[in-house]
């Protein structure tokens, strides 16, 4: 039976159709560890979602769960709108997963390794084994033994067996990991591609630049739980701001200010003036600053304001955390 029909024959839940993952209080334990803490997670479709976190936050675990390689010990969870594992068969029809690192025989050839994955799925799975080489870049090296590929060649071979089943969701674990940059650049582009056409994509990742270049959404997590959620440009939307003042004289500039409500947050360099600012700081409060300055006798060559990066808030949010 294809994957079609199965999914005809058990259609999803009319309320999952807006979320590609969805857990409440997803729980799972190895012992007294709590490697999954009651996770809330809500990955809406068609987007690029990262799984952030340090290592042995419980990333991978997750994955596990989600996948159904190892079981729940509490909550509930579905994929595509079928709940697992009730559903786990019609979920994954659907779903395309590299976990840990994708792992093919090397003796074999890409095309090959395709092949032999394709014949254990539906039959129209073998028709798009060189369309998923050709999708990933890998159709000049399909002929090649797996042995003579790079790790971002194995890391693109990976997500071409993930696309010979025409997923709708995929979910990569750490898939920029031992990538040199101009790799990660084709993993990153790859990944925005897909989700051009339509698909999700979930990646677990301790890279916080590359899912910031990356996704669109994030979930953070610490020690097993998610501490915050939701699109990258809300979360920022509610940090501080550093007001970068390149001047003449920095010392003066510093010490102009300092009697001023923005004395407390500012930094001497060698070129400037760096002045942190509170979350939702009018424009006409920057502009009185510049004013400030100017009738001191400063000469500005750049005023410019740098929102915090996904780094700095996690950051920011993991260290008031600790401290509570």
């Amino acid at each position: 039976m294809s994957a079609t029909t199965l999914a005809e024959a058990a259609p999803p839940r009319a309320d999952g159709d807006q979320w590609a993952v969805e857990t409440h209080g997803l729980t799972k334990r190895f012992g007294q560890n709590v490697a999954v803490n009651s996770v809330e997670l809500l990955v809406p479709r068609g987007c690029a979602f990262g799984y952030l976190g340090p290592n042995g936050a419980g990333k991978t675990t997750l994955i596990r769960v989600l996948l159904g390689l190892t079981r729940a010990d509490a909550g509930t969870m579905s994929l595509l709108g079928y709940e697992v594992p009730q559903h786990r068969d019609r979920a994954l029809a659907r779903v395309g997963a590299i976990v840990d690192e994708p792992r093919f025989h090397a003796h074999l050839t890409g095309r090959e390794n395709l092949e032999l994955l394709a014949s254990a799925r539906e039959p129209a799975a073998r028709g798009r084994v060189g369309v998923s080489l050709e999708r990933v870049g890998l159709s000049h090296r399909a002929d090649d033994r797996v042995a003579k590929y790079s790790m971002g060649m194995r890391q693109r071979l990976g997500v071409a067996a993930c696309l010979i089943g025409d997923p709708q969701l995929l979910i990569l674990d750490e898939p920029m990991n031992g990538l040199d940059p101009a790799g990660m650049q084709d993993m990153r582009e790859m990944i925005l591609s897909l989700v051009a056409e339509g698909r999700t994509v979930v990646l677990s990742s301790h890279l916080l630049d590359e899912v910031e270049r990356t996704c669109d959404a994030v979930a953070i997590v610490d020690r097993g739980s998610v501490i915050r959620q939701g699109p990258i440009a809300e979360l920022l939307a509610g940090t501080s701001v550093v007001l970068q003042v390149d001047c003449s004289e920095p010392g003066r500039a510093r010490t102009l200010l300092e009697g001023t409500p923005f004395g407390a947050q500012i930094q001497a360099g060698a070129d400037g003036v760096a002045i942190t600012l509170p979350a939702g700081t009018s424009r006409d409060m920057i502009a009185e600053i510049a004013r400030l300055l100017v009738e001191g006798g400063i000469a500005l060559y750049r005023l410019q304001e740098v929102q915090a990066s996904l780094e700095s808030w996690f950051l920011q949010v993991t260290k008031r955390l600790d401290a509570e």
